[in-house]
């Protein structure tokens, strides 16, 4: 049966080497790699299996970096918390698990340990004894050591680099207040501690298109969106506008624009980060001046007058439902 999330994207991260590191008790052969493999062929997935002694997956990940100089470097969980020490490169922290020892005794992971996955050595279980957890103690502890040895200068570059997704219904870890201690580039997912199919396209997904985008200077044309034709009367989604945000992002810098007065009242940006999540983020405008937005495209329920940008509005004669929009901009095809 055809996957209803997945998708490929071909120019994204084409030709670019990313590196992803895993999980505790996971392997190189997990569900994230090959979606990773499957959403962008035209990348090369470096994916290894890390030794148990956290010392050694350091100098492992260390070698990696040194050969492969990967252009992007995904995390999750234990890999999270690795991730976040290999300075100098773009990175994403996915649920990352940066007290490791402490997840480790809370959550029953000591003693006989079974892989989750498959791994190349044909391991199937390691043990995890007192001595080991403090390893992972010790090597956790040196998080964001690095960071804070830098210059003032370096150490605002890097704070550019690193990004934080944090699912909302994580029940194993929660490092989301310590995570932004140090960088500012963190958000909640609507997703657990595993990442699925729809968590990963709908969060991660846009996230490696920015990176992506910044990469290559690609500039692309803006559409903002206001949030009176994504809202109904009972402040639920309208129909097909949560299919036309993931439509329109595949190919447009997507802003939303919201008349609330922030921070005093955030109910735009509160509807906007339960209905469209991560594609939202740090895409949010409010203002009550549309006719001063500068791009390419506003979609709105009523005309701005003095507005400098092409409008569409919603619910009008040619545009009466989402559909028509999303028909509208296929037929553009980026442009």
């Amino acid at each position: 049966m055809e996957n209803p999330y997945v998708k490929q994207f071909p120019d994204l991260l084409k030709g670019k080497t990313v590196l992803y590191v895993h999980g505790f008790g996971s392997s190189g052969q997990s569900g994230t790699v090959s979606r990773l493999r499957t959403v962008f062929p035209n990348a090369k997935v470096v994916a290894p299996d890390l030794p148990v002694h956290p010392e050694e997956a350091q100098a492992l990940l260390q070698k990696l970096c040194k050969e492969e100089k990967p252009h992007l470097i995904l995390g999750t969980s234990m890999g999270g918390m690795y991730t976040e020490q290999l300075y100098g490169f773009d990175r994403i922290l996915m649920n990352p698990a940066l007290c490791i020892a402490d997840t480790m005794q809370a959550h029953g992971m000591t003693g006989i340990q079974q892989f989750q996955n498959p791994r190349q050595d044909g391991v199937q279980e390691f043990y995890v004894d007192k001595t080991m957890v403090k390893e992972y103690r010790m090597v956790s502890e040196q998080r964001f050591k690095g960071l804070q040895a830098m210059s003032d200068e370096e150490r605002a570059r890097e704070m550019k680099r690193v990004w934080g997704l944090f699912g909302d219904r994580d029940e194993l870890v929660d490092t989301y207040g310590l995570f932004c201690e140090h960088y500012p580039l963190a958000t909640h997912f609507h997703g657990e501690h595993r990442m699925d199919d729809r968590s990963f396209m709908h969060s991660v997904l846009p996230v490696i298109r920015w990176i992506d985008d910044s990469q290559e200077g690609r500039q692309r044309p803006i559409i903002y969106i206001g949030m009176e034709t994504l809202m109904d009367a009972y402040d639920k989604p309208t129909s097909s506008s949560q299919k036309a945000v993931r439509h329109l992002i595949e190919s447009y810098q997507v802003y939303f624009v919201a008349k609330d007065t922030y921070p005093t009242n955030n109910r735009g940006g509160q509807w906007l980060e339960e209905y469209i999540n991560v594609p939202a983020w740090m895409h949010t405008i409010y203002t009550h001046r549309r006719d001063l937005l500068y791009g390419d495209y506003l979609i709105e329920a009523e005309e701005t007058k003095g507005a400098i940008t092409t409008r569409i509005v919603y619910g009008s004669d040619t545009f009466k439902t989402w559909e028509d929009i999303i028909d509208y901009f296929s037929l553009l095809g980026g442009q």
